[in-house]
């Protein structure tokens, strides 16, 4: 995979001599046909070089972030109407024990930055700024009050003990405890039992009348000071919702300055996207696949029939349900699954092009691994000069697919670093990198070649980092990231096989793998094909011109919804990896002669299934003789016309009766005319 070509001016600078960077290598590495000028202060003695650049109408990457928010100010002040892209060469690579081994690493850090990745999608919150200030005492009151210059703020006190009933009415006071909340910013419901309003003519204490139980209301901001347990699971990353101790002043004051800028429309990004025609979660009430239920801590995940409904709202990012996904149809899009392996690509072809040896891939939060890396570089030996970083919102949105695809481009090992206070995410990618590393394991590649690292301590990193063994690729074999989960999946598995020291063409998986296929119990099993019409993935079929049933492996999520629909329970699950081409093929697993109707001669079921329920039914009170036994071994259309011959039509309404004219009733009346007139005689 080579470097997007793009028409843009590229800046670099070796920090005032604090990094070694031959400008003629990196020239011949990047591919641009000449020497990269590499100047010394860019950001100060320089400055008109980058002024320069900005005004030529080109876009301009610079090889520094440190000062980027001065270069944009530059370009500001200049007018120029270019894009700005920055990436940081010198935390990243030039800043380590070994700098004049750093060359390699820095050409694939320019090389990965000039890719231009999809951007995802936005959602707009918006807060009118009605803020509810939850918590005890005159503490509560007192920030209450602090925030109403700024929204409009009601308080909820647990207790009212030492409050002061203030002289002007500034917040609405109220007392009561929250039995519920949800929501998020903009959109947050409250429900109180023991709400009381506080009335007017409290005097030196607070006092409330009219308790009751099950209040509810909206507001657009939640500050908690209520000194407990925080009312949302993983309060920090909700939106709108505000926790802090009232005994600490420094978490207090920063609460109170986060709610008060909690006012107007914000933009959040759509984490994920989601393609309900491909998800495995249920079929006619049957449940299968519950992944994303299970693994997303925000609760933004719920049921909604057949599928799932995501609450954007309230996601916040942490990727778990795309990880976890059988089939893709939940995917990260910050940045999307084709995105980032391309990314990974281009650091890892630029890197070995330019002579780089046994790359390692350090995947790592942008907040979290940006500060780990600066910390090593400023106060320790810095990132080992194979050590490749790949920022990217979150290490816990990514599947195996993902990882498989990084070791099949040329990866000697895959490191991920993350966050210890995201351990509650950590569970499903560890199961991730467990999948990889068992079919790694079972084709013979030796050493471990996935880490997973989760620490806070620069130096613990650095130490991990330093002490990894070097590893030569198990695999060079770069190939186009499109299709779904499953298919790169698949296509990087295959890659790593073709140079494994195991040749396996099927590996047996961990229960729950996303990968495997049904085992039937043929003799018992009689065609009923119901588990044809509820498989999600379509990995079963029929044949529409005889009683058949087909299984492609290589579509197979191993939902189990198949399993929870057959009545006769002969299908089972088992979980494995098929390499071969086999496995995208349908193959029959049961196949019987079709019973043709004694009446008209069409199939139309399994021999053996009407045979037995001919067998099953004989002396039955409703099928004494062969005429009512026929009826069993007809079609739809010929036994309810030989129904209606025999005269046990269930839906036969009796004789209509003829419609009475006009001529009827003057016969009638002809009729009894005579009889009148002999009366009359009389």
């Amino acid at each position: 995979m080579t470097p997007p070509k793009t028409a843009e001016r590229l800046l670099v600078c070796n920090c005032q001599c604090s990094m070694e960077i031959d400008g003629e290598r990196l020239g011949k590495a990047l591919g641009t046909g000449a020497p990269v000028r590499v100047h010394r202060e860019l950001c100060r003695g320089e400055i008109e070089i980058f002024r320069d650049a900005a005004a030529s109408g080109d876009n301009v990457r610079v090889a520094c972030t440190q000062e980027a928010p001065l270069f944009r100010e530059v370009a500001e002040e200049a007018g120029a109407g270019v894009t700005l892209t920055f990436t940081n060469i010198r935390e990243r690579a030039g800043w380590c024990a070994a700098p004049g081994k750093a060359l390699p690493k820095m050409a694939a850090l320019l090389a990965e930055a000039g890719h231009v990745s999809k951007p995802a999608g936005a959602l707009t919150l918006k807060s009118e700024g009605t803020c509810l200030v939850y918590g005890a005492g005159q503490t509560a009151l007192d920030a209450a009050h602090e925030l109403a210059g700024k929204l409009s703020v009601t308080l909820l006190v647990t207790d009212a003990t030492d409050i002061m009933p203030p002289s002007r009415s500034e917040v609405v006071i109220a007392k009561g405890r929250i039995r519920r909340l949800s929501g998020h910013l903009g959109a947050f419901e409250v429900e109180v039992d023991g709400y009381a309003q506080m009335l007017p003519s409290s005097r030196a204490t607070a006092e409330f009348a009219m308790a009751r139980d099950g209040a509810k209301s909206k507001c657009d901001v939640v500050l908690d000071l209520s000194g407990g347990q925080p009312l949302l699971t993983e309060h920090a990353r909700r939106d709108g919702y505000l926790h802090a101790d009232p005994a600490n002043p420094a978490a207090l004051s920063q609460a109170m300055l986060a709610a008060g800028d909690l006012v107007g429309e914000f933009e959040k990004p759509l984490y994920v996207t989601y393609d309900a025609r491909i998800c495995a979660h249920a079929r006619s009430g049957k449940v299968g696949c519950h992944n994303c239920l299970d693994h997303c801590p925000m609760g933004a995940i719920v049921p909604a029939g057949e599928k799932v409904a995501i609450d954007h709202a309230v996601c916040a990012g942490c990727g778990n349900c795309a990880a976890v996904c059988p089939t893709g149809a939940v995917s990260y899009a910050l940045p999307g699954r084709e995105d980032l392996i391309a990314r990974a690509g281009i650091l890892l072809s630029t890197y070995t092009a330019a002579g780089g040896t046994a790359p390692v891939i350090l995947l790592h939060d942008e907040k979290h691994g940006d500060g780990l890396v600066s910390a090593m570089a400023r106060h320790g030996r810095g990132l080992p000069g194979n050590v490749l970083p790949l920022a990217v919102n979150t290490v816990t949105s990514l599947g195996h697919e993902a990882l498989a695809a990084m070791l099949a481009f040329g990866a000697g090992q895959v490191v991920l670093l993350g966050a210890p206070d995201r351990m509650a995410e950590m569970p499903a990618l560890q199961a991730q990198v467990e999948l990889v590393a068992h079919v790694l394991k079972a084709l013979g590649h030796g050493e471990p070649r996935l880490h997973l690292v989760v620490e806070h301590d620069p130096d613990a990193v650095e130490t991990m980092l330093w002490s990894l063994v070097p590893l030569a690729p198990a695999v060079a074999k770069p190939f186009v990231p499109r299709g779904a989960k499953r298919e790169i999946g698949r296509m990087a598995f295959a890659a790593l096989a073709d140079t494994a020291l195991v040749k396996a063409t099927t590996i047996a998986l961990p229960k729950g793998s996303p990968y495997g296929r049904i085992v039937v119990d043929v003799a018992r099993c009689t065609l009923c094909l119901s588990c044809v019409g509820a498989c999600p993935a379509s990995a079963l079929s029929d044949n529409p011109e005889r009683p058949q049933l087909s299984f492609t492996e290589g579509a197979c999520v191993q939902c189990g919804v198949c399993v929870a629909t057959c009545p006769e329970k002969v299908i089972g699950l088992e979980s494995r990896l098929d390499l071969t081409a086999a496995a995208n093929t349908a193959a029959v697993i049961k196949g019987e002669e079709p019973f043709c109707c004694i009446a008209c001669g069409k199939p139309f079921a399994a021999k053996s299934s009407i045979e037995r329920v001919v067998e099953r039914l004989k002396g039955h009170a409703m099928f004494r003789n062969e005429a009512q036994l026929s009826l069993i071994q007809m079609c739809d259309t010929c036994r309810v016309v030989k129904l209606a011959e025999q005269g046990g039509d269930p839906y036969r309404l009796g004789e209509r009766p003829r419609i009475r004219t006009t001529d009827d009733y003057l016969a009638e009346a002809g009729a009894a005319k005579p009889d009148a007139k002999r009366d009359d005689k009389a």
